[in-house]
């Protein structure tokens, strides 16, 4: 082989490597994967599925999946979303509420979110849908370790 065969060889292999790793976040369907399950509660007549890439909520600066899904398992696209973890008032701590920034993804009906956890402990998140779907709410407990 000549040497620019060899050059250009490589460079082909470190462009394949690289798009690889830039690549979109999708499964071969074109879906988004959402991880593990930390949590799935029934909203109306939809199930909101809270995942991310461990299955459990932590402490600190994390990224979230929620994907809303009908009675047969298909996305829906709900809309408006938002999802708060509330930890009431104890003792001489004071209450907190974390809020979850969502963005919308390829995926009808997946959402990613971005929050960041004060504390340990038990929470009550709060979430909300509105849009196409229609209106729900729901509240349920949910731990960060």
């Amino acid at each position: 082989m000549k040497k620019s065969e060899i050059l250009l060889a490589i460079a082909l292999g470190v462009v394949v490597v690289i798009a690889a790793a830039c690549g979109s976040k999708t499964g071969p369907d074109g879906s988004v994967p959402t991880g593990k399950v930390i949590k799935a509660v029934p909203v109306e007549n939809l199930t909101a599925t809270l995942s991310n890439d461990s299955g459990v909520l932590k402490r600190g600066n994390q990224e979230l999946m929620l994907a809303f899904t009908d009675s047969s398992g298909k996305p829906v696209d709900v809309g408006a979303v938002s999802l708060n973890f509330h930890m009431p008032q104890m003792g001489s701590m004071a209450a907190m509420t974390d809020s979850v920034t969502f963005t919308t993804t390829r995926t009808s009906g997946v959402y990613r979110g971005k929050v960041n956890i004060e504390s340990g402990g038990e929470w009550q998140a709060q979430l909300a849908y509105e849009g196409q779907a229609g209106k729900g709410q729901t509240t349920f407990s949910v731990t960060a370790q």
